[in-house]
């Protein structure tokens, strides 16, 4: 399953996931991981979530952000659910490619049974059509 949290830049998005993700994480049965760009967060975030650096790991396009991001899956059997913040940055997300990425992380959410809950900075207006209806929360 994918849930989106949208709204422009300053809206608090990323309050609103790390609230999140640190209520699930207390009756999560499997792990959590927590996609970022930078260790900013590290110390809002509970303990029993892995925050993941991706600017540390050289990824460079859209493709290249999938991968990783199966590489993750295929290394914790366990995992539960990915959150995903500065998602369009992290992702290389443009105009072009948007709706293309949305759909490849719905077939591994749903081949591997792994949540994914994003935090995308554009308005709901601004989004393309076939996202609209992953948006839990619009700011």
């Amino acid at each position: 399953m994918i849930s989106i949290i949208s709204g422009e830049k300053g809206k608090g998005k990323t309050k609103i996931l790390i609230d999140k993700a640190n209520t699930e994480v207390s009756t999560a049965k499997g792990s959590i991981v927590y996609l970022d760009k930078s260790n900013k967060h590290m110390y809002e975030l509970s303990n029993r979530i892995r925050l993941i650096n991706v600017r540390e790991y050289f990824i460079e396009n859209h493709n290249e952000f999938i991968g990783f991001v199966c590489g993750i899956i295929s290394g914790d059997h366990d995992l539960q659910t990915i959150y995903l913040d500065s998602f369009l940055k992290n992702a290389f997300v443009d105009d072009n490619n948007f709706e293309q990425i949305i759909a490849k992380l719905e077939k591994i959410s749903e081949a591997f049974k792994v949540d994914f809950v994003l935090s995308i900075s554009m308005d709901y207006d601004k989004l393309p059509e076939s996202v609209k209806k992953f948006v839990i929360v619009s700011l």
